[in-house]
């Protein structure tokens, strides 16, 4: 059964950066989109950004200009660069990934948190 393996998250102070990973295991074939979501503490998850297999990427309108997803087809892998980080992207981020063939996976979540 395929799975995805989070990591990245951690502390930082506003304005700085963060990378999050995420790797699909070799089991998950035919993925179409690869993408990251969010929730805060009383709030429902959101959309951060997604890429297609075509790198079609979307973002959510607060992280326009400052994070950037990025995707390695040969590793499985998707990455969010988040740059000029804010006290409001305090998050868990869990990568998604969606595969023609079996669906969608959810990671574990990692937490992100923006304070001084």
């Amino acid at each position: 059964q395929g799975h995805l393996v989070e990591s990245g998250g951690g502390l930082v102070q506003p304005g700085g950066s963060l990378r999050l990973s995420c790797a699909a295991s070799g089991s998950i074939f035919g993925i179409v989109i690869m993408g990251w979501y969010r929730q805060a503490p009383g709030k429902q998850r959101e959309l951060v950004a997604y890429i297609t297999n075509g790198d079609n990427t979307n973002y959510a309108d607060s992280v326009k200009g400052r994070f950037t997803i990025s995707r390695e087809n040969a590793k499985n892998t998707v990455y969010l660069q988040m740059n000029s980080l804010r006290l409001e992207d305090t998050a868990v981020y869990y990568c998604n990934v969606v595969s023609t063939r079996t669906g969608s996976y959810w990671g574990r979540g990692t937490q992100v948190t923006v304070s001084s």
